[in-house]
């Protein structure tokens, strides 16, 4: 008889608000290929299921062995899928004092609830044990007799990548779960310590897992029924297999290798997206960053984002955190990806450029966010579109320069005040020129039901979507934007189910008056768009309307 493992998932990377909808790391299927490859029969739960029946504590406080996987590394308001937070996972663990249970993940470099402070560690949650290192390689060990910790090892964890890779059935989101894929780890700046907030040269220089290894885990994923892929986890997804160097060229050739290859193995993949990119390699290898991302564009799937952590406009905090680029590199990487992914399929753009900004860095001043502001607006005036931007609070990891040097805590009013003003004079008029109204988003995932309902796209930042209907979780559909917020867009099902609307939904029609909403409640059901064009007085794009009940596809 097999024994009985559980895993419990209250790890998230980023903030979903940032566009990420529900995923499973490659932390979850690996530790699942240890379990599996070692006779055990393995539950998957989220700490969101956890929370939501708390009874199911007590089933996996009857396995023979738990392993927990949690923390965050980006602080900020999550949607459909929260971490655990140090209070849920100490009662994890006390729940399971009668059960082997063993914990692992970045929550063992430190953790906090929101940005503005400090990660915190904790010598103890309650655990029989920590996973110091690659968890599934410690949790190898640890089966194997011996002490919890391994350092992170390519050519054993692929195997358990792909071992593990149907655990991805018991998400609760399955089949509508994004799988992020791994494909480096560390940092060509570690000699040089790397920005000083960031965790990635922990791990040392680069080391770049192979083609192969990527390859067989993704297909591994779709047997199981997997369509929707981030590579991600990296931190430039232009450097793979790059040169040397602390900022090493890319090699067009290997990322075009990579992309395609992936095509072949999964025709019929739904979602192909990328995460990270440095826009100081473009910047510093513009032809080979211009080779580069142009094979991504060529077999991705549209929508893509490249998150550029430019994290300040300022030369002086540039300097004092040894960040990647000046805001002259940043602009210039900007104008190369615009050319290159600014161009539309199925109606949205295929790569645009996201901006992460941070504050609280070392050096920050009133002029800081003065610079921040300029910057924005120079990317309004040079007509580039951007995805989305994000403005957070430093939280620094010990073990980081930012730990014991930064400018925390951060002058509040300073900090909300450039934030409101993104949100409504940048975010605001960008949305409106990445998203023009009468856009159609294709398969967007109900995630919140409520009297106005909230989903998103599969992606790595699709744009938030609130639909002024009540439409049934997990439902998927068809929407054409009507209107624009700062951070989302609101929009209808499409085609216009114009018969079947209620008032209120369609009030938010673009070209309707209130006399027209009046004509139309008075003259339903219409036939024609001709009809429908006469009591409105308004002309609407052609196939926007349909004079049939609404259809939408069932999870």
């Amino acid at each position: 008889m097999s024994a009985d493992a559980w895993i419990i998932d209250g790890y998230v990377d980023e903030p979903a608000c940032l566009g990420v909808p529900p995923y499973i790391s490659p932390y979850i299927r690996t530790i699942a290929g240890v379990l599996l490859t070692n006779g055990f029969s393995v539950t998957y739960r989220t700490i969101d299921e956890i929370r939501a029946h708390p009874e199911r504590l007590g089933e996996a406080g009857r396995a023979d062995l738990v392993v927990m996987i949690a923390g965050m590394t980006v602080p900020g308001k999550y949607l459909g899928g929260t971490p655990a937070d140090w209070q849920e996972i100490t009662q994890v663990a006390t729940a399971l004092t009668n059960t082997e249970s063993l914990l692992g993940g970045p929550v063992l470099f430190g953790s906090g609830n929101q940005g503005g402070r400090s990660a915190e560690k904790t010598a103890d949650f309650g655990f029989t044990a920590h996973l110091s290192g690659s968890p599934a390689g410690a949790l190898a060990r640890w089966l194997d007799g011996k002490t919890p910790d391994a350092p992170y090892d390519y050519l054993r964890e692929d195997p358990w990548a792909v071992q593990g890779a149907a655990i991805i059935r018991e998400h609760p989101s399955f089949p509508h779960v994004m799988c992020e894929i791994e494909t480096a780890r560390g940092c060509s700046r570690e000699i040089s310590g790397g920005c000083s907030f960031c965790t990635e040269p922990f791990y040392g220089r680069p080391v770049y897992r192979s083609e192969e290894g990527i390859i067989d885990e993704i297909s591994a994923l779709a047997r199981a029924g997997a369509r929707h892929f981030r590579i991600g986890r990296q931190p430039d997804i232009l450097t793979w297999q790059g040169g040397s160097g602390e900022y090493p060229a890319p090699q067009p050739e290997k990322i075009r290798s990579l992309f395609s290859g992936i095509r072949q193995k999964v025709p019929d993949l739904r979602t192909l997206h990328i995460d990270n990119v440095n826009p100081g390699t473009i910047a510093r290898h513009p032809e080979e960053a211009r080779e580069a991302l142009s094979a991504i564009v060529e077999f991705h799937t549209p929508g893509d984002v490249a998150a550029f952590g430019m994290e300040t406009a300022d030369p002086v905090v540039i300097e004092a955190n040894n960040l990647k680029a000046e805001p002259g590199m940043v602009m210039e990487a900007m104008r190369i990806v615009h050319e290159i992914g600014s161009g539309r399929r199925d109606g949205i753009p295929e790569l645009l450029p996201g901006l992460n900004f941070i504050a609280g860095l070392e050096g920050e001043t009133p002029a800081t966010y003065e610079n921040n502001r300029v910057f924005l607006e120079s990317v309004l005036d040079a007509g580039y579109l951007v995805r989305r931007v994000n403005i957070r609070q430093l939280m620094p990891f010990e073990g980081t320069r930012a730990y014991s040097r930064n400018a925390l805590p951060v002058d509040q009013r300073q900090f909300k005040a450039f934030k409101e003003w993104t949100r409504r004079q940048f975010d605001l008029p960008m949305l409106r020129r990445v998203f023009p109204s009468w856009t159609v988003l294709r398969s967007v995932h109900i995630e919140v039901s409520e009297e106005t309902s909230f989903g998103r796209q599969m992606g790595s930042y699709p744009i938030l979507v609130g639909i002024p209907v009540m439409i049934p979780e997990k439902t998927v559909l068809d929407v054409i934007v009507v209107d624009h917020g700062m951070r989302s867009v609101t929009a209808l099902p499409y085609p216009l189910p114009v018969n079947d609307l209620p008032h209120k939904a369609l009030s938010w029609i673009p070209g309707i008056s209130k006399k027209g909403l009046v004509q139309v409640l008075a003259k339903r059901p219409f036939s024609s768009p001709e009809a429908f064009e006469k009591a409105t007085g308004a002309r609407f794009p052609s196939g926007a309307l349909t004079f049939t009940p609404r259809e939408v596809q069932s999870p």
